[in-house]
């Protein structure tokens, strides 16, 4: 009971976990996320245990826990800087190139074998509400504010529309990709990313051509 109430006391609203700060705890913090990422590239995450991430990290079990609630909070955490060191943004020069090129690469991500480690994830946050807190600020919040920058990008250059919400559009671009990679009910190819966003670039954005297919149908 009194160590479940110095973990209350740490945490905050969002159910963030506030470690130990100083620079003994921030190298601790930074082994331990290292330890992690390259156990999850070695095995997704039935690899990461927090056994293996102590051996790996040399960090304590007791002290691991001190700076996360669950494994599935520290993997999460490593696997959102995984996808954001492995997706820089793309700079083409317009909203359509940048926004469909980011599709594309999502897309490729997604299809790789750190594809299943995403689709791990999720199913381990059904049962750790706690690691699911650290998956949405972690994973979710901060690619969803990547794509955001995009979109920034396109309203200051007038080509998107600054009254859309920007939740709207990462949902459109990005949703079925999820999808996809969850059902497995078909591939995640160039291709397909590439008639996605064109499908919907052509809704979102003003001055986005109609896909090919509208063109030569007429409609």
């Amino acid at each position: 009971m009194t160590a479940r109430k110095g973990r209350q006391d740490t945490e905050s609203p969002t159910g963030i976990i506030a470690p130990p700060s100083g620079p003994r705890s921030e190298r601790v913090h930074e082994a331990a996320l290292i330890a992690t990422q390259a156990l999850l590239d070695e095995g997704g995450l039935p690899a990461a245990t927090m056994d293996a991430i102590s051996a790996r990290s040399g960090v304590s079990k007791a002290t691991l826990y001190k700076h996360w609630p669950s494994r599935t909070a520290l993997a999460a955490k490593a696997f959102g800087r995984m996808m954001s060191e492995a997706l820089p943004l793309p700079d083409t020069g317009t909203a359509i190139g940048d926004l469909t090129e980011q599709v594309v690469r999502v897309s490729r991500f997604y299809a790789s074998e750190r594809g299943d480690i995403f689709t791990q994830l999720l199913a381990a946050c059904v049962d750790d509400p706690a690691g699911a807190v650290y998956f949405r600020e972690y994973f979710l919040a901060s690619r969803r504010e990547a794509i955001a920058e995009l979109w920034r990008r396109a309203v200051d250059r007038h080509e998107g529309d600054p009254a859309l919400s920007v939740d709207d559009v990462i949902d459109i671009l990005f949703g079925p990709l999820i999808f996809r990679r969850l059902t497995g009910h078909l591939a995640l190819t160039e291709e397909h990313a590439r008639r996605l966003a064109a499908n919907a670039l052509s809704g979102i954005l003003p001055g986005a051509p109609a896909p090919a297919s509208a063109r030569t149908s007429g409609g």
